[in-house]
């Protein structure tokens, strides 16, 4: 299922897409009410998910408030997270490669241990949605496809083996970076969460829509040029090696997210490199999730 927060009739709304995606079915319509889309990821019952799922697949007039998709506006699908977003960095051996080359060091190959941090979102960017240039303190505005993992139940010290089990779905993640600001500090997590600096959407794919691993393709394009074209099978640290180490010392609350890193193409890889600049328009692409389309102002 493709799950949405939405607004029809300047109301803010949760709803699951029609299998063919032009309806809109509203979790209202079937007696199903939370208040925001992580309260539902951390409380929608069996019963309520199997709901959901006869909707998507049927007649639209079966759900009261049933709308078409292009009557409502899509948000990201989750607004405002309650923790900051676990991302990894330099998780694809291309990636880590460029990312060497532009700090001006020399890249063994090897990547032994996963780099983790973390990302401050007050509220996510949805698609359609524009992303803040902050042209006052960074001229070197970056763009990153990520697929990110939402967490459907508390994780402590979970095996590789049982990680997918925790997993409530998937999204599409921009993890817009600061260059300057991120170089200058020595560290990712202020150049990582400017304001607007987390686009993501347009919907979370339920866990059980995609195969496991997850073997999908991961594009960008800006102004309708392909920067960056890879597949999540080539993250050097797999969803379940995530989940399983961090879990051995913390515990990952219900409604985590977490970014898994971005593939080679990013602007700071190009010679010269290639920043953002006001107008241009980034679209971040994932197989079985949909295009999350933003144009930086």
């Amino acid at each position: 299922m493709k799950l949405v927060t939405y607004i029809v009739e300047k109301k803010q709304k949760l709803g699951v897409l029609s299998t063919d995606g032009q309806w809109v079915f509203p979790f209202d319509g079937m007696d199903i009410d939370y208040k925001d889309m992580e309260t539902a990821v951390v409380k929608l019952c069996e019963s309520e998910m199997q709901r959901l799922a006869y909707a998507a697949d049927h007649d639209p007039y079966r759900v009261r408030g049933t709308v078409r998709r292009e009557e409502v506006k899509i948000l990201a699908p989750i607004l405002e997270p309650r923790q900051d977003i676990i991302c990894l960095g330099i998780n694809y051996m291309a990636h880590a490669e460029e990312s060497a080359r532009y700090r001006g060091k020399e890249f063994d190959g090897k990547r032994p241990y996963a780099v983790y941090f973390s990302k401050r979102v007050n509220r996510t960017t949805g698609d359609g949605e524009n992303i803040p240039s902050h042209r006052d303190i960074t001229d070197r505005l970056d763009y990153e496809v990520e697929l990110a993992v939402i967490l459907g139940k508390d994780a402590y010290k979970v095996s590789e083996e049982n990680a997918r089990d925790y997993i409530f779905g998937y999204t599409i993640l921009n993890d817009v970076s600061a260059r300057d600001i991120q170089n200058r500090h020595q560290q990712w997590y202020y150049g990582k969460s400017l304001e607007g600096f987390c686009p993501m959407g347009p919907c979370i794919v339920t866990a059980d829509e995609i195969p496991w691993p997850p073997k999908l393709s991961v594009r960008s394009y800006v102004n309708g040029e392909l920067r960056q074209d890879s597949n999540t099978e080539l993250l050097i640290f797999g969803i379940d090696h995530i989940i399983s180490e961090l879990s051995q010392g913390m515990c990952l609350k219900a409604g985590t997210i977490i970014s898994t890193g971005t593939p080679a193409g990013a602007g700071l890889g190009f010679d010269p490199p290639r920043f953002l600049k006001p107008g241009d328009e980034v679209v971040c692409e994932i197989e079985g999730i949909g295009r999350l389309r933003n144009v930086v102002e």
